[in-house]
């Protein structure tokens, strides 16, 4: 029998979640722990003094569920303009059509590598996605690659339709590998250096026990997208986004291969010659560049090789054409941002700013004026404007925990699981408490000021290892990013990519599920074997 069921809009899921938890404001009990400064690798963090949760009047909220959609946006502001900016950048480049084109040459290149027998069987296709998938998940091993996946939604789910799959694969191959490295990280220092340093453990302790996470959680999340990549080739109708994906083709269609490559103008040798003199500026001022990567610094001489890289590089591609040369601007921006993360700490507000750049440069390539870049970076944000709201209601939701007085009465109720179990109870209650806490506090430095100063206690007192605790943290933190509502990079991910967040629960939670079952297994052998760290 067929019933007539639709699946809700985004905001009508996040706003229901909403008047749910404002009506938990009136049955939960209020209580707050008290919270010190204390400096962890010479930064402040605001922590929760053990034993100190006491009872408080609670703040039932009402009308607040229509105010807390503005408050949200205050609180994920830096998000909601990372979203448009990036979305503005993106609509200048697509109007030169360069990574339509980019994507077109690509695949026509890799069918003719098909020719040889070993691509014959492994599959040009199948190797592409490896390569971007490792490279993601170290992305988000190293230095918690999180929000910056949302700049590469609008590549690779367009690359990933024109390879004949759909735009979840798309999602897979960036947000998810990143993420899955994110859980499995080694040295990511938005999770595993703030939780050690507040354990009092030596920082990035235990990472040959976390090298062996991260390569299977790595190869798990692979092999699912492969076997999922092949399904949905083989038959494209069946997958669930197959309708919603026409945006995609009508827009890949609007390219045709058989389409002459634009030659570049003076315009175009202008842009080229200004961005060489910026990188030449920069090579002289900045020769060497302390690369931080887990351990320690490394001192680098970055700027002069990217540098020369470019005036190679980009003089050849804007005499092929104009579009070769955006695309180099695109593999530039790239390179910068991994740069500007790993040397200089760069954060949404610094990698907006340099798209945004990249976005009006590759503008003045193409010969469009001033006010026609204009033009197209306000009609980018239109179009993802959804994608930004959605952000900002999503962040009403933990307002509303907050003004009420229940998110610390949460955290103590779930803490009284500990209770008298053993090691292995202990080491899976702390791994539930985290995965539950993350559906409602999604930022990891946040939750592991919130949590790790307890339950370090707590491990100390059930004679399980300090780092375990750490490592049940990270797996509880990077899992559930991928399905919580109110992560505000999930929500804009999914925006981007025009996936609705109902299809997107229906199509991973079994994955996830999975992910979490072997989160759990992986914190059973420090408990029973030595390691390193452990």
């Amino acid at each position: 029998m067929r019933t007539n069921f639709k699946i809700p809009h985004t905001f009508t899921i996040v706003f229901a979640i909403i008047v749910v938890c404002a009506v938990l404001t009136w049955i939960v009990p209020g209580g707050e722990f008290e919270r010190q400064t204390v400096m962890v690798d010479g930064h402040a963090r605001n922590v929760v003094v053990g034993d100190s949760y006491h009872h408080v009047q609670n703040q039932p909220q009402t009308w607040q569920v229509f105010t807390a959609f503005f408050k949200g946006f205050e609180r994920t502001a830096n998000i909601i303009v990372f979203i448009l900016m990036i979305g503005g950048a993106f609509w200048i480049m697509n109007e030169t059509n360069a990574i339509n084109k980019g994507i077109y040459l690509f695949l026509d290149r890799t069918q003719k590598m098909q020719k040889h027998r070993f691509f014959q069987v492994v599959g040009v296709n199948n190797l592409l996605i490896v390569a971007i998938m490792i490279m993601f998940s170290l992305f988000g091993s190293v230095f918690g690659m999180s929000e910056e996946t949302i700049a590469f939604i609008v590549i690779f789910v367009p690359l990933a339709i024109s390879m004949g799959y759909d735009s979840i694969v798309g999602v897979l191959m960036c947000y998810v590998a990143a993420h899955v490295g994110f859980a499995g990280a080694m040295l990511n220092p938005f999770t595993i250096g703030i939780a050690q340093g507040l354990s009092g453990l030596p920082t990035f302790s235990g990472i040959g026990y976390r090298l062996f996470c991260w390569i299977l959680l790595t190869i798990v999340a692979i092999v699912f997208t492969l076997i999922y990549a092949s399904w949905v080739r083989k038959n494209p109708q069946k997958s669930i986004m197959y309708e919603l994906d026409q945006y995609w083709r009508d827009k890949r269609e609007e390219v045709s291969t058989e389409q002459s490559l634009a030659k570049s103008t003076v315009a175009t040798w202008v842009v080229y010659g200004i961005i060489a003199a910026v990188l030449l500026f920069c090579a002289i001022a900045i020769p060497k560049t302390d690369i931080t990567v887990g351990l320690g610094s490394h001192r680098m001489v970055v700027f002069p090789i990217v540098a020369g890289c470019y005036i190679l590089l980009g003089f050849f591609a804007a005499r092929k054409s104009v579009h070769h040369f955006i695309l180099t601007l695109l593999l530039l921006t790239i390179v910068v941002l991994v740069i500007g993360v790993l040397g200089y700490g760069w954060y949404v507000m610094e990698i907006a700013g340099l798209f945004f750049a990249m976005g009006i440069a590759a503008g003045f390539a193409f010969n469009l004026k001033l006010d026609r870049i204009v033009r197209l970076f306000l009609e980018g944000c239109k179009d993802i404007m959804v994608a930004a709201l959605v952000v900002g209601l999503a962040g009403g939701i933990i307002i509303i925990l907050e003004e009420g007085k229940i998110i610390d009465t949460i955290l103590y109720a779930v803490s009284q699981g500990f209770g008298d179990a053993g090691r292995v109870g202990t080491a899976g209650v702390m791994y539930v408490v985290q995965n539950l806490l993350n559906l409602i506090i999604p930022s990891g430095s946040a939750k592991a000021a919130l949590t790790i100063p307890m339950m370090a206690e707590w491990s100390d007192l059930m004679g399980v290892s300090r780092q375990l605790t750490v490592l049940a943290f990270q797996f509880g933190d990077g899992f559930t990013n991928m399905i919580t509502p109110t992560s505000g990079v999930l929500i804009g991910v999914l925006g981007v990519a025009r996936i609705p967040y109902a299809k997107w629960f229906k199509f991973i939670w079994k994955f996830l599920l999975a992910l979490i079952i072997l989160g759990f297994v992986l914190l059973l052998p420090p408990l029973f074997m030595p390691f390193a760290g452990f």
